[in-house]
């Protein structure tokens, strides 16, 4: 509704808007008859227009609550409202652009990007309308003393070796980012959420009435340019580069660390169908070439294909030439130049239509804070101040940043910035997209329980900046050295930095460092609680003794790592399926118990002492799981017609926080599910044989990939992982004789005290 009545910024408030009231109370006919001055009421006339704006200005509604409001609809705001919805938070979505992108921009999609999505049943329609690229090729042309224009293929290599990564997918996948937009706003649709386009961040002020706080959002509607106003409780900045969500956050005038040393690479970018005989066309392809540069060709969907072109000072487009055609065309003869379609070389490359082009410097900048706390009212009539005269938004910013930066003060974080608002970098190793949905992805889960008050949010929510600064940081690291690389056209250098960076490049090595999410195994009793170097709630005496320390495994299920892919059989039906995605996104911790003979004494001692401390009513891990389940009910998941064939029920008929799983080795037709203690046998759908190492990746069982080593008589092991997929605690018990473990009972009750005191760390049962 429109609210320009009260707004400061004026808008379309006409006389009718502005009309005097003792006219309209005359007019209803109440007003003093007697009185001679007062106008006498005109005849009705039936068939006039009725004018209503007055009665909408008077009496208009107070803002709509969301919990969540996500400013931009581009992959990382689409990607953290549709999690939400799937852990049962509707949360609204304003975008200033009128439709989803349609053509060009982010294009690439990493092997783990593609896991993401399979986890989140969003794959199948990209696998089938992306092109897939399995290998990339490396190409140079040296002028001669002649002025001959020779190009050499000098290596063709697999783009993710599988000695070096191990992967599902080992393929980048290409569409452009409008394909992956389409996806998540139908999904999105499925579950009853859409997009408010054509909505422009205006303002954002506090809202403190002494009790609650929270943020009244203001967005010009861009059609009638007048301001709607929405309460939320958190903000989110997905809004881009020149982020203004950001500025709440950092301050107006810092947009983050920059390296300058790239400062004059200009990159042109080409989208279109090619003629040409270039026999690497349908390959990821980087061309070098002395005079003019280089050229970085990805194969795209439609038939099309990218060009990364690289445009040197001395090209006869200036940098800031603002004339789209002739921007174009010199991209055009530079890619020709470096390729030899200009008649000087044995390739020729034309285009037969161009569907988009750009053109970027290479910047890379890391915010210095991905979130900040909201700056509150202190007493109740500061809170009726601030109500009746909104702060403007200048303010609100400044207060915001000023309070992210006391150290003495953090409070609640509030607001918080993902994708291009947080970081920048070069597109050309195809990183920004993934990135953005990976941010997205890690602060999604955080919210659901920081909202459902399951979690303690000085801990959850500070960890997505901990977490994926980290990443970010690892990224323009790496981002710098590959530009730089592919600017100076040295072909060695780039595929060793290639080589070097491929586990990071796939999104499977963007790894989280030690904090109370990821306990390596020094944090499994609870003894480095007066560790004194911690930073930003990063264990830096256990990040880097994590390496060496005996029983972690180096490969595999590792802290602030992704699981490995792992093949098993489920047991209630002996289809073979991919562990690490089997079990749907549901907003849950899943418990992965690694007993391979459960039918020897001790593990089945241990196995129903686990299961029964669990289920004691005093347990922190059942406490949990109770007011989960209140809380679910109260606010349950946003469904999707899709769900008859997923049936999530299935997963959380034991819990709704977590999804207990047993893998064995134990041969099915040896026991039976109904003997297995409660948790277990009434999650029949996540009790799993390990025994398809034929199926696996390097032909090992899913025991030897997570653990490392299969388990010895006696052993039994457990992996925590994470809503986000990322593994938060691995721990293993010896029970043999001499193995530290021999009481199979109390090693059952110990294992569940651990259990406890992980998710102590970060977790919290809300007051009733």
């Amino acid at each position: 509704m429109s609210n320009n009545a009260s707004s400061p910024m004026g808008g379309s408030s006409d006389g009718d808007v502005d009309m005097d009231t003792d006219t309209l109370v005359n007019a209803n006919g109440s007003g003093n008859d007697d009185d001679a001055t007062t106008p006498r009421p005109e005849p009705i006339n039936e068939n006039a227009p009725v004018n209503i704006m007055p009665l909408l200005t008077r009496h208009q509604p107070k803002p709509e609550h969301h919990d969540v409001c996500i400013i931009g609809a581009g992959p990382a705001g689409l990607m953290l409202g549709l999690v939400l919805a799937r852990f049962g938070i509707r949360p609204l979505i304003l975008d200033e652009r009128s439709d989803q992108t349609p053509a060009g921009r982010a294009d690439g999609l990493q092997p783990k990007t593609i896991e993401t999505l399979r986890m989140l049943g969003l794959a199948d329609t990209l696998l089938q309308q992306s092109v897939k690229i399995y290998d990339i090729t490396m190409w140079q042309s040296l002028s001669s003393s002649s002025g001959e224009h020779e190009l050499r293929r000098l290596a063709r290599e697999v783009h993710y070796p599988a000695f070096i990564v191990d992967l599902v997918d080992p393929f980048l996948l290409i569409g452009h980012q409008g394909m992956v937009e389409k996806v998540f706003v139908e999904d999105l649709a499925k579950r009853g959420i859409t997009v408010k386009r054509c909505h422009k961040l205006d303002s954002v002020s506090v809202k403190d009435d002494g009790t609650t706080t929270t943020m009244e959002v203001q967005a010009a509607f861009n059609v009638t340019r007048d301001l709607r106003a929405f309460d939320t409780t958190y903000l989110v900045g997905c809004d881009g580069a020149h982020s203004r969500v950001r500025k709440m956050i950092v301050g107006p005038s810092d947009p983050g660390a920059r390296d300058d040393r790239d400062e004059m690479s200009v990159w042109g970018v080409l989208d279109g169908e090619v003629d040409t005989n270039f026999p690497d066309i349908w390959t990821k392809c980087v061309v070098f070439s002395e005079q003019y540069g280089s050229v970085l060709i990805i194969p795209r969907e439609r038939d099309m294909t990218r060009l990364y072109i690289e445009m040197r000072p001395d090209t006869d487009m200036a940098a800031a030439d603002s004339n789209p055609a002739r921007v174009q065309a010199a991209i055009m003869r530079r890619a020709a130049q470096i390729i030899g379609s200009d008649g000087r070389g044995q390739y020729r490359i034309r285009w037969r239509r161009v569907e988009w082009f750009g053109q970027y410097r290479v910047s890379q900048r890391v915010a210095p804070r991905f979130s900040c706390p909201v700056p509150t009212t202190t007493t109740p009539s500061e809170a009726t101040a601030r109500q009746q005269t909104p702060t403007p938004a200048t303010v609100v910013i400044q207060a915001a940043a000023a309070a992210a930066a006391d150290e003495e003060d953090q409070g609640e974080h509030r607001i918080f910035i993902a994708g291009d608002a947080a970081h920048t970098h070069s597109p050309k190793a195809a990183q920004g997209m993934n990135t953005a949905l990976h941010d997205s992805w890690n602060l999604a889960w955080k919210l659901n329980l920081a909202i459902r008050g399951l979690a303690r949010p000085s801990v959850l929510l500070e960890s997505y900046s901990w977490e994926r600064q980290k990443i970010a940081r690892d990224l323009v690291a790496f981002d710098f050295t590959h530009a730089q690389e592919m600017s100076r056209g040295n072909p060695a250098a780039l595929f060793d930095n290639f080589r070097k960076n491929v586990r990071f490049i796939s999104g499977v090595g963007c790894e989280y460092a030690p904090n109370p999410l990821n306990l390596v195994p020094q944090g499994f009793s609870g003894d480095d609680k007066d560790n004194n170097n911690t930073r930003n709630g990063i264990d830096e005496d256990a990040a880097a003794a994590a390496a060496a320390v005996p029983g972690l495994p180096q490969l595999g299920a590792r802290p602030g790592c992704t699981l490995p892919p792992g093949k098993v059989s489920r047991y209630i039906d002996a289809n073979p399926v991919d562990v690490q995605l089997d079990i749907p996104v549901l907003g849950q911790f899943r418990l992965y118990f690694f007993i391979p003979d459960i039918l020897s004494a001790p593990a089945a001692a241990f196995l129903v002492s686990l299961c029964g401390a669990i289920a004691e009513p005093e347990s922190l891990m059942s406490r949990l799981s109770a007011a989960a389940g209140k809380s679910y009910l109260e606010r349950p998941r946003v469904p999707s017609h899709e769900d008859i064939f997923k049936r999530p029920e299935r997963y959380i008929a034991v819990s709704q926080f977590f999804a207990f799983s047993l893998i064995t080795s134990t041969s099915k037709h040896l026991f039976e599910i109904s003997d297995l203690p409660a948790i277990l046998s009434r999650s029949p759908w996540t009790i799993y044989l390990d025994d398809r190492p034929d199926l696996d990746t390097r032909g090992l069982t899913c025991t030897e990939k997570y653990l490392g080593a299969p388990l010895q008589d006696g052993e039994v092991a457990i992996v925590n992982v994470r809503p986000d997929g990322y593994v938060g605690a691995v721990r293993r018990w010896d029970m043999s004789p001499g193995g530290g473990s021999e009481d199979p009972i109390e090693t059952g009750r110990e294992a569940a005290r651990w259990l406890d005191a992980y998710f102590d760390g970060f977790l919290q049962v809300p007051e009733a």
